[in-house]
């Protein structure tokens, strides 16, 4: 006996039809496109220039957060901008990061990247943060205490080396 279903009712769920990126992925694959896009817009400007340029991009993404997000997103570039001034704020997949010679060293992923129930401070493999054979990289970040603060500033400029 044939089944009566349409080919849509048998389509299976999301889950067992997963076939490649996500939609918040390629969202991500499409801002780094454009972030790479308004990089070689600025290849004739200063140096200053262009890390003002980046910075206001990186702080109009953090103005774009949801609040909770948004609260935590500043209080990392503050603390970041404060522990190494010399890193340089930027965009890395639309998310706020931190470079040292072009390469990232942290990023901020709020919560609603990716819909994830936290935010995270990740550390790229440009950071100095080894320690013996096995590290953390990201910290999931709910809220921040000024311990929390004093942790981040320290971690910063460890992975500055």
């Amino acid at each position: 006996m044939q089944s009566t279903k349409s080919s849509a009712d048998n389509s299976g769920t999301a889950a067992e039809q997963y076939n490649g990126f996500t939609a918040e992925e390629r969202a991500a694959m499409k801002e780094h496109a454009q972030e790479q896009k308004k990089a070689a817009e600025r290849r004739g400007s200063s140096r200053a220039e262009k890390e003002a340029a980046a910075e206001r991009d990186v702080l109009a993404k953090i103005a774009e957060m949801p609040e909770a997000d948004r609260v935590l997103a500043e209080r990392i570039h503050d603390i970041v901008k404060t522990a190494a001034p010399d890193l340089t704020p930027k965009l890395w997949y639309g998310m706020p990061a931190y470079a040292r010679d072009g390469k990232i060293l942290c990023h901020f992923q709020s919560a609603q990247k990716f819909k994830s129930r936290y935010a995270t401070l990740g550390f790229s493999d440009q950071a100095a943060l080894d320690d013996g054979a096995m590290w953390p990289i990201a910290y999931a970040l709910t809220e921040l205490t000024a311990a929390d603060e004093q942790r981040i500033s320290a971690l910063v400029k460890k992975a500055v080396g």
